[in-house]
């Protein structure tokens, strides 16, 4: 079992009845903790080596390390684990890290005090995290350490079910938008960022395919508080320093980046929102496509991300199902609108089971801010207009192990997906783009009319190809005689033993 599963098992048995989503802030504060410390203790020991001053704060930020007081160390909180007031402690913890770096003020969890939380829970996680997560000293620490707070949220959201699902995009989800996306350079932007899981996938791509990470900017807005923090916290855990903002009002009435425009969008949306105030927002010039349904904000997210991309900026969006179909509240016109205006470079149904705790299938918009030839002027990608890529996805997938109802696109899958997007595209990296019956197909703008503008994959890719059947006709239709006759005898044989036995109870 791997370190990550390991420390999530150990923790989880800890709780007992408490609520997971309770739990979670509980246990990831802690997490959060004991990288900070071992953070600033390292830095710490080359200040000390270079005959710097060990307590001077800027000594650390110019480091892009968190600075630590005593009072919050890990070695601190570890010798005093067993005091019954080991909570009040912790919080006052919190507060003076959130005092000393003020980038990280009102992040970070605090109520470990609580009477309802018993002391005995908050220092067995101080011991296993002590004793059970090793640590070396080097930059595989913190690696470590960033797997582990990532596992950990996505097990949590499996285990507050739906409720946890909108605020954890799965890994595999995000992957594959990443993948065909590459935010490689400049400004990245998730208008509900969620705990931040986009914004560590596009860190981990980038240093995967030798980029440097100061070579793009994160931006991101979230409305729930709570969550909210644990973001802070997830992209503090890999020193990923971002501009991510809060309010109770959300993204679509109070856009925290109005005047703002991004090269890279990566977006999971909450779906089928109802009340999300469309009432006041009927004249916002974000609408380009068409007004809203009020009863609906898919469409909202949809036309607010394309209204913050660059001049040839892109954009990925998680979306339900429905939005591909949907024709109430004037649905159907603004999709008509965005094929016509070029808006929409490619369509990605998804296989269900994907999210937790709900069985909802999803689907994924690529938007396109100038189709004409790609993010960055390159050549190698070609004038796109008048066609939208459909790929057809939902066969992919399996069973994550262990889980009966849990799915996850494979490493090889995700990479199917986004390599047909690029080669569709232009990109010949991985060979020249084909159609495959089933699978995917660039269908024009007159394809879709046809089609009411629904864009719904499997209109457009058609039936897989038949394999080729060798077995001469005769011999097929003994074979598939014999087998019905044998489930037909085996029928009779039930049934006659059904009739024995009630016979028997009389």
């Amino acid at each position: 079992m791997s370190i990550e599963k390991t420390l999530f098992a150990a923790a989880n048995k800890m709780r007992g009845a408490m609520d997971a989503g309770e739990y979670k802030h509980i246990a990831l504060g802690l997490l959060f903790l004991r990288y900070v410390s071992e953070a600033f203790v390292r830095q710490r020991e080359v200040i000390v080596s270079e005959g710097g001053d060990p307590e001077d704060r800027d000594e650390y930020l110019a480091e892009s390390v968190f600075f630590v007081p005593q009072v919050a160390r890990w070695e601190t909180l570890k010798a005093e684990a067993k005091d019954t007031q080991i909570g009040i402690k912790i919080d006052e913890a919190m507060r003076k890290i959130e005092a000393e770096n003020p980038i990280l003020k009102g992040a970070l969890p605090k109520g470990f005090g609580r009477e309802s939380i018993a002391p005995t829970l908050l220092s067995g996680l101080i011991d296993l995290f002590s004793n059970k997560l090793p640590l070396n000293g080097t930059q595989a620490d913190f690696d470590l350490i960033g797997r582990v707070y990532e596992y950990c949220i996505g097990e949590f959201a499996g285990e507050e079910g739906k409720r946890g699902g909108e605020f954890y995009t799965p890994k595999s989800i995000v992957e594959t938008l990443i993948e065909m996306i590459e935010p490689t350079h400049g400004r990245v932007y998730d208008p509900c960022c969620g705990t931040g899981g986009f914004f560590v996938q596009s860190e981990k791509f980038i240093t995967a395919h030798q980029g440097r990470r100061d070579d793009i900017a994160i931006y991101g807005q979230e409305r729930n508080h709570t969550t909210f923090g644990l973001a802070r916290m997830n992209l503090a855990i890999r020193s990923i320093f971002a501009d991510v903002r809060w309010n109770s009002e959300g993204t679509l009435l109070r856009d925290e980046f109005s005047d703002e425009r991004f090269d890279y969008i990566l977006a999971n949306p909450p779906f089928n929102i109802k009340d999300w105030s469309g009432k006041l927002l009927r004249e916002d010039q974000r609408w380009r496509f068409g007004v809203p349904p009020v009863g609906n904000a898919n469409f909202a997210w949809i036309q607010h991300i394309y209204a913050h991309l660059s001049a040839r900026g892109i954009g990925g969006v998680v979306m339900a199902n429905g939005s591909m179909s949907s024709m109430s509240g004037g649905e159907g016109e603004i999709r008509e609108a965005l094929v016509k205006g070029e808006a929409i470079d490619c369509m990605v149904a998804l296989p269900g089971q994907l999210f937790y705790g709900t069985q909802i299938p999803a689907c994924l918009w690529i938007l396109a801010k100038d189709k004409s030839n790609g993010l960055a002027m390159d050549e190698k990608l070609r004038d796109r207009r008048g066609e939208v890529l459909f790929i057809d996805a939902r066969k992919m997938g399996a069973l994550v192990p262990g889980s009966r109802k849990q799915k996850e696109l494979s490493a090889e899958e995700v990479h199917h997906i986004a390599a047909t997007y690029h080669a569709w595209r232009g990109e010949t990296r991985d060979g020249a783009y084909e159609g495959v019956p089933g699978f995917c197909k660039s269908a024009t703008t007159e394809e879709i009319a046809a089609n009411g503008f629904v864009l719904t994959p499997g209109r457009y890719v058609g039936a897989e190809a038949v394999e080729e059947d060798d077995e001469p006709f005769e011999e097929k239709f003994s074979r598939l005689k014999a087998i019905l006759q044998k489930q037909f005898a085996e029928g009779r044989r039930l049934e006659a033993e059904i009739e024995k036995r009630l016979g028997e109870l009389g």
